[in-house]
């Protein structure tokens, strides 16, 4: 293996900036002015890792406040591009605490869609009006939804986002899937019961009984616990609220 580095894909958007004067209410670290959406909890991800690993070093770069505002001054000084269009950056911590970073662009995204004050059900019509009033996400995209043709075993590398990727790569590549930008997804499937794990690279959500729920996941690593997915940012922010 190579030697693992820890991850997480945060979006870096200028919009972000106008969240405390939209009359968004829930918004979490982006209430202050701030382009990069939920970096705390990207970098809670990151630290709870380190933590399990054992990692000192990347575990005292990340923790506590002084570990949020070194990551913050990190990515202000390699993401100058964000005073214009929205870039996502891949940050990356190694063991020895370093931080690096690969960045490229991404597309707009109505903030709607990053702060929902609730999911409509899949039948609700949403108009232009509720759209603003009442911060109803969006539906202007479609993604075709496959289902991966071999199953997953869960892991600790299922569980934290690391550069250990041959589960997801692998999916992908058996759904044909090689643009990061085609709108399709692949469904990895959990060894044990068959149940769903999580998308490739999305946190997948289902409409039942008249509400949305997601795969289980353990707030605290537990091979025993949960589907085995990913502890990702927007599906803790969700399932807080």
């Amino acid at each position: 293996m190579h030697q693992l580095q820890l991850f997480t894909t945060i979006r870096c958007d200028p919009e972000l900036l106008k969240v405390p004067d939209q009359g968004f209410t829930n918004a979490g670290w982006n209430q202050n002015p701030s382009p990069f959406y939920m970096l705390d909890f990207h970098r809670d991800r990151m630290l709870k890792a380190a933590i399990f690993w054992g990692w000192d070093a990347a575990t005292k770069a990340l923790e506590g406040d002084d570990g949020l505002r070194a990551l913050q001054t990190f990515l202000r000084e390699n993401v100058p591009e964000v005073s214009g269009s929205p870039y996502r950056a891949k940050v990356m911590i190694d063991q020895d605490g370093a931080l690096s970073v690969l960045k490229g662009p991404t597309g707009s995204v109505h903030l709607n869609n990053l702060f929902p004050s609730y999911l409509p059900a899949p039948s609700n019509h949403v108009t232009k009006g509720s759209l603003e009033s009442a911060k109803i996400p969006e539906r202007n995209f479609q993604f075709e939804i496959l289902m991966d043709k071999q199953s997953t075993t869960k892991s600790e590398f299922t569980h934290f986002k690391t550069t250990h990727r041959p589960m997801y790569d692998g999916a992908r590549q058996r759904a044909s899937i090689l643009d990061p930008t085609d709108q399709r997804e692949v469904l990895l499937v959990n060894n044990d019961d068959g149940s769903i794990m999580e998308g490739s690279i999305t946190t997948p959500y289902f409409w039942r009984n008249g509400r949305w729920v997601t795969p289980p996941v353990p707030r605290e690593f537990d091979i025993t616990q949960g589907s085995g997915g990913n502890n990702g940012t927007t599906r803790r922010w969700s399932i807080e609220r």
